[in-house]
């Protein structure tokens, strides 16, 4: 593990107690203009976001139905009832997504799809950056609101589902995480700058409670007037 990786692990984790934690759950609250240009409009209901620490697995309730939650990984996605009868699922989750451009609909398994592998990403971030199969390299520092922020470059494995292959790091002076760039391939390979903000801690981990997805232009900057994903998150607990 390189020098900075090592210094933003223990910024977000100063008791060392994220190995010993197996999951964590979250209440969320995500608004944004992609759930419309996907035909999936997204009301302001808090969910219950679950997420497996050592293990590529997810879901949230409620998800449509009251009664019904989105469970998630990498292999497959589904939407079942509360007593685990299946409504609807697919093990063909990321070829489904096949030939889409930004403009392409969604069906609801799409967006579970979607909200599984993300949440997992964010939940488990940075942690995640030390996993076997990924590499970091530092690149050169950011200038952004009169900070200087240093980043780090992700490369991530085919076995494992996010947004694209390659992926950009900021962490402040404090070394807590700032903005996170990727391509959202799932969705015809959109530029995407979120910024990170307002941490809170659950369990003695440290995290974001307020995520902002903005579309990103060819120069790396943020376009403020596209936000594509809002997410709120609280009551954050490890167990």
């Amino acid at each position: 593990m390189g020098t900075l990786l090592a210094s933003v692990i223990e910024a977000h984790d100063s008791a060392g107690r994220w190995q010993d934690f197996e999951r964590v759950e979250a209440t969320i609250v995500s608004q944004g203009d992609l759930w419309g240009i996907k035909g999936l409009p997204q009301d302001a209901t808090p969910r219950r976001m679950s997420v497996w620490l050592h293990e590529q697995r997810a879901s949230v309730e409620p998800f449509g139905d009251p009664d019904w939650h989105a469970a998630f990984t990498s292999e497959r996605v589904a939407i079942e009832r509360s007593d685990g009868t299946v409504v609807q699922e697919r093990s063909t989750s990321r070829s489904s997504f096949d030939g889409h451009n930004f403009e392409t609909p969604w069906d609801p398994l799409h967006r579970a799809y979607f909200n599984g592998y993300a949440m997992w990403n964010y939940l488990t971030m940075p942690f995640l950056l030390a996993a076997p199969g990924v590499t970091v390299q530092e690149i050169a520092p950011w200038q952004e609101g009169g900070e200087t922020w240093r980043v780090l470059r992700a490369s991530f494995p085919p076995s494992l589902a996010t947004h694209s292959t390659s992926q950009d790091f900021y962490f402040g002076r404090d070394l807590l995480l700032r903005r996170h760039d990727y391509d959202v391939d799932v969705a015809g390979g959109f530029g995407a700058a979120q910024l990170v903000h307002d941490y809170i801690e659950g369990d003695g981990i440290r995290l974001p409670s307020k995520r902002r997805a903005y579309l990103r232009d060819a120069t790396r900057q943020t376009v403020r007037e596209s936000l594509m994903v809002s997410i709120d998150i609280s009551d954050v607990h490890f167990s």
